[in-house]
């Protein structure tokens, strides 16, 4: 085995090949540190790195095996964690100066999880302030010239720069979406309620997902699997029960082809002239089992009904940072709490209220189809670093709190990733990674 590709080994890769005793996950995470420390300087991906813990971690793992205990799932498998989730012992300054030196006591649920899985935390990943819109330092890995997106930046990048085989990040808007799909990688957002924001920075409680950038689907569903699940300090999650299987289903084949939705959405005007070819492109492969499909008139609405809860929430949650520091905010976070303390306690109530009727609506389409096919963003990677590039297409599916991932399946004119977004109904995280398994075969021929 190379070793020095071993950093470029995929989540499920490594835990196999550790389970197997082919490898140590000392000498993975050996390797994912010599690339970070190869890379780092040009990509900036992380806010914090705790390298000497890191291997401490990777060598009880080893030990864990070499005595024969319990394995996870995740055994000896380095991740990154987005810097608005609490890490014991570490800090979440969540991109502002204003949570500066702010060190977690106790781990998030989703990070608790993951340790139990085997995994082994390597570090905090750049998000930007607050988990807003204003870009923090890390750049994009196929071109430093150009935003890797944001929020979850230093996390898509990460993964793409092949740092960690995969990390976990977060979406209120497009956050994981726009970065997978600029990064060129994985990016899933799950079904509202089905992983726990317990001990993660709260934007909207509305709205607020955690979820999973990786190098393959196979990653996407096993870390997915890890840290789902009823967790008493997130009263959204679902109802104690057994997890989605996610990984037995994504490994089995549809019973038969998928229908796929082919969805222009109501800003196909917007998108950039490659992002739509590749979207034709994609459409003509698919054939027959791919059909236009036009949106409810509804469903453009759904971005200032977004923006509606989003603001508010943003003036509650933030109040304490903007009472106290609001000059040390950027303008567009400012702008964003002080429209959002205008807001109307009708207009929100009606904003949230239009969710469970935009879902409903949802129920017949996902009657006749097996998922939504869309472009994840309106383009490739904008040049320039002042912003992280706009969230547009995401926000109807963060809206619905519907799974949404980000497949890399398309470029740009440019050289650059362009991601291709695929949508499933609420609860439905499963068959979604199954038919994205498929689509990405069915794509093969055109990337």
């Amino acid at each position: 085995m190379d070793a020095a590709r071993l950093n470029w080994l995929t989540a499920t890769e490594t835990a196999r090949l550790v389970a197997d005793g082919a490898l140590t996950a000392e000498e993975h995470v050996r390797a994912c540190l010599a690339r970070i420390e190869e890379a780092e300087p040009a990509v900036q991906a992380w806010a914090h790195l705790v390298p000497e813990d890191a291997l401490e971690q990777a060598r009880d793992a080893d030990e864990c095996r070499m005595r024969g205990l319990p394995e996870g799932p995740l055994q000896g498998v380095a991740v990154g964690i987005k810097d608005i989730i609490d890490v014991r012992g570490l800090p979440t300054e969540s991109g502002t100066v204003l949570h500066a030196g702010h060190v977690a006591r106790r781990d998030a649920a989703v990070v608790a999880r993951l340790r139990t899985a085997g995994a082994v935390v390597i570090g905090k990943t750049v998000t930007t302030e607050l988990a807003s819109y204003s870009p923090g330092k890390t750049r994009n890995p196929h071109d430093p010239e150009h935003t890797p997106g944001g929020s979850s930046s230093g996390s898509a990048a990460a993964v793409a720069a092949g740092m960690v085989p995969v990390a976990l990040g977060s979406q209120t808007n497009g956050s994981i979406i726009r970065p997978a799909s600029f990064c060129g990688v994985f990016g899933f957002k799950p079904s509202f309620g089905l992983v726990p924001r317990t001990g993660v920075l709260t934007l909207s409680r509305a709205l607020d997902h955690v979820g999973v950038f990786a190098r393959s689907l196979e990653d996407i569903a096993r870390v997915t699997e890890a840290i789902a699940g009823f967790d008493e300090g997130d009263a959204d999650t679902l109802p104690p029960r057994t997890r989605p299987p996610l990984s037995k289903v994504l490994a089995q084949d549809p019973p038969l082809p998928p229908r796929l939705a082919l969805v222009r959405t109501p800003f196909w005007s917007r998108l950039d002239d490659d992002a739509r070819a590749a979207f034709d492109e994609l459409a003509q492969a698919l054939g027959e089992q791919g059909q236009p499909f036009d949106l409810p008139e509804s469903a453009a609405q759904a971005v200032d009904w977004h923006r509606t809860i989003f603001e508010a929430d943003l003036a509650a949650n933030f109040e304490r940072e903007y009472e106290q520091g609001a000059e040390k905010l950027s303008a567009s976070l400012r702008g964003q709490i002080e429209r959002g303390r205008q807001v109307l306690a009708v207009d929100y109530r009606k904003a949230l209220a239009r969710v469970a009727i935009l879902n409903e609506a949802f129920e017949a389409v996902f009657e006749n189809f097996d998922a939504i096919v869309t472009p994840a963003t309106l383009g490739t990677a904008p040049r320039g670093l002042a912003s992280t590039g706009d969230p547009l297409l995401a926000t109807l599916w963060t809206y619905c709190g519907m799974p949404a991932l980000s497949l890399p399946l398309a470029r740009g004119d440019n050289g650059l990733p362009l991601g291709i977004q695929l949508v499933g109904a609420r609860g439905d995280d499963a068959r979604l990674l199954r038919t994205a398994r498929w689509l990405c075969a069915a794509a093969a021929p055109t990337q």
